[in-house]
């Protein structure tokens, strides 16, 4: 066979596997059809935004919506002239699930930038910074064995979070830092302020949550203790689908430019302060 037939049939082979890998493209290349990008929001002229409900996120306040990521999301809404369509989901996997399936352009929720969660969603340049913190009740004497002094102290304990929370990530972490077993009891009716007023209440010993929410709710249950970080300081950042790359874009850029805003301090001031 001479070398130009040779080279002919390369060249054939070549053009065939891309033809295929652009028809048929790798199972993680494929785009689902429900996912959207900026074009198709605009398109519509309506964002899908999922959110947790509670004192800082989103909730009713004498018949008003009000929250930090509620009142984000409007912004960025108005500034875009969209109509920011905002559901509440309690449960982080669902909320995932949600992203991936088309259900929510967005999850508006404080997502903690770690390389665990970035493998699932790609989340947008940090926010705000937060914690997570153990929730308990006050010590009744010097000598409570029930009151958590250190993170020493959680060996054999069990945490009450939120199903799916973001914090599992972190107390499992935590676990193998004390080398000892931390158990995990996930709930999935309750979102953070329902374990604190377990907790407040007698009905569970422990809970985790964000600090910021459990320093709200200990304003109003004065028997709980809310001083023991379960990790350190870190940047909260909203997700979206990895296949949305230019709404990532356009999110990253308003956020950059909003941040510096005199509105984004009174609203995060609002919320964080």
């Amino acid at each position: 066979m001479k070398s130009h037939q040779i080279l002919r049939y390369i060249l054939i082979g070549i053009i065939t596997i891309l033809i295929a890998y652009y028809i048929f493209p790798p199972k993680s290349q494929q785009k689902d059809s429900n996912v959207r990008d900026y074009a198709e929001i605009v398109a519509s002229d309506t964002i899908h935004v999922a959110v947790e409900y509670n004192a800082i996120s989103y909730h009713v306040e004498n018949d008003t919506l009000v929250g930090f990521n509620y009142e984000l999301v409007q912004a960025f809404a108005r500034d875009h002239h969209l109509v920011a369509h905002i559901i509440p989901d309690m449960g982080f996997d669902s909320r995932l699930q949600g992203l991936k399936q088309g259900k929510y352009d967005i999850i508006a929720y404080g997502i903690p930038t770690t390389s665990e969660l970035k493998d699932s969603l790609a989340l947008t340049i940090p926010i705000f910074l937060s914690k997570e913190t153990l929730v308990q009740r006050k010590a009744s004497s010097p000598d409570d064995t029930l009151f958590i002094r250190n993170q020493l102290d959680l060996a054999r304990k069990t945490l009450y979070v939120t199903k799916d929370s973001p914090v599992i990530l972190r107390i499992n972490n935590l676990s193998n830092e004390i080398a000892d077993t931390i158990y995990i009891k996930e709930v999935d009716k309750y979102g953070p302020e329902q374990l604190i007023a377990l907790v407040a209440h007698g009905d569970i010993d422990y809970a985790v949550c964000n600090a910021t929410i459990a320093r709200i709710a200990a304003d109003s249950l004065p028997q709980i203790d809310t001083e023991m970080a379960i990790g350190f300081t870190q940047f909260y950042s909203w997700g979206v689908n990895k296949q949305s790359t230019v709404l990532l874009d356009t999110l990253n850029s308003w956020l950059k430019g909003f941040k510096e805003s005199e509105e984004y301090t009174r609203i995060y001031d609002k919320y964080h302060k």
